[in-house]
């Protein structure tokens, strides 16, 4: 399985993902990149900036369309 069918997977199970977790369950150091390629497949994946402690992530998490 690539990356981005695991992280495709794991987003929908209704999971959300920063890049320590993609880091940790995958073995994926570019994230981003791999929302990008999600994106440009048509799925609808939300940021939310992170700021813990002075440290800054990206929280990715999939809309549900209406």
């Amino acid at each position: 399985m690539t990356q981005k069918h695991s992280i495709r997977k794991h987003l929908l199970r209704g999971d959300t993902i920063t890049p320590l977790d993609a880091l940790r369950a995958y073995g994926v150091f570019r994230l981003a990149a791999r929302i990008k390629e999600l994106r440009d497949d048509g799925l609808n994946i939300s940021t939310v900036r992170i700021d813990d402690r002075g440290k800054r992530f990206a929280r990715y998490h999939l809309r549900l369309s209406k």
